[in-house]
């Protein structure tokens, strides 16, 4: 195993602990975007995710699954790329 393959299974590792919320519908959202969906993010992406897994659950909740209106632009995309997996994976 390469130094980069454990760098980056350690960053799934916490990035699937980070996934894990105070609220199971965002814990499903997260973990399922982070197995289908994450992977085919590019590096800016990914630290954009990052970022916004320092939210608030209840600003996750309401960004996510009550679709408000995003107080920053910047995760516009992201936004409608995890609702994406989750409507394409059944959830």
């Amino acid at each position: 195993m390469t130094q980069t393959t454990m760098d980056d299974d350690e960053q799934l590792r916490r990035l699937r602990w980070q996934c894990r919320r105070g609220m199971l519908e965002l814990d499903h959202l997260f973990s399922r975007f982070l197995e289908l969906g994450y992977a085919d993010l590019t590096p800016a992406d990914r630290l954009l995710f990052t970022e916004l897994l320092r939210e608030q659950d209840q600003d996750l909740h309401n960004l996510l699954i009550s679709r408000s209106e995003l107080p920053e632009a910047r995760y516009r995309e992201l936004i409608e790329q995890i609702r994406a997996v989750a409507s394409e994976s059944g959830g």
